[in-house]
């Protein structure tokens, strides 16, 4: 169990980043789609990318999918299983290697390679943080795969859900410099799609926050109220 602020403070950084990370790595993978479904529809340096459109499909589907591998991760570290820190490097590691390339590939068909740069940056930071968390002295403390309070986990799952939501609904503005082809903001096409999937997350993610700071701040059968820090 964690028991020090601190070590409480680390688990819940380790799963905001892995939530902060999956988000990213699935709408990257799924803004590729656009190019990898219409490589010629977009002219300019987009062309050249034409004749390996089903490379550009392989990107779509391989980034999604450690996407949601990394959504499963940030679930099964929320819930302290046994297999959340092997899970989380899987996705992390895959992500990374899969947008390295990913960058090498369009920076030599197409001159550039944004915004696949910071989907691929946030997945290595958020790697070399969890190798970093594994060093044994930081690790007997975090205890990423060990078991963990209700409300420390309602907290935890509820921030994660916040930051996700909170990329949904706005991610159309911060990548809009970067996705503005002929006039066209595409970070936006899926307005309403992630305008709903945002607020749903937001949502969820307050429900959990509340009921998780309830139950830090009252003991269980007990009306009384104990200090919200250790």
């Amino acid at each position: 169990m964690v028991n020090k602020t601190w070590a409480k403070i680390l688990r819940t950084v380790a799963i905001l980043l892995m939530s902060l990370t999956a988000a990213f790595t699935i709408m990257g993978g799924a803004g590729t789609s656009c190019v990898a479904i219409r490589p010629t529809g977009f002219g300019g340096s987009f062309s050249g990318i034409a004749p390996f459109q089903w490379l550009y499909i392989l990107f779509v589907v391989i980034t999604f999918a450690f996407g949601v591998m990394g959504a499963r991760a940030v679930y099964l570290l929320i819930k302290g299983r046994s297999n959340a820190y092997r899970y989380s490097l899987i996705a992390l590691v895959g992500g990374s290697i899969v947008g390295v390339i990913h960058i090498i590939t369009s920076r030599a068909l197409r001159g550039g390679s944004m915004p696949v740069d910071m989907v691929t940056y946030t997945s290595i930071f958020t790697l070399a943080v969890f190798l970093v968390f594994r060093i044994p002295g930081i690790w007997e403390q975090i205890k990423l795969t060990g078991s963990i309070r209700g409300q420390n986990a309602g907290i935890s799952g509820g921030l994660a859900a916040i930051t996700s939501g909170a990329i949904a609904l706005t991610i159309q503005y911060w990548m809009g410099a970067t996705h503005t082809i002929h006039g066209v903001n595409f970070a936006d096409v899926w307005h309403t799609q992630l305008q709903l999937i945002g607020w749903g997350l937001v949502v969820v993610g307050v429900a959990c926050l509340m009921w998780g700071t309830e139950k830090w701040m009252v003991k269980p059968n007990s009306t009384e109220v104990e200090p919200a820090l250790d």
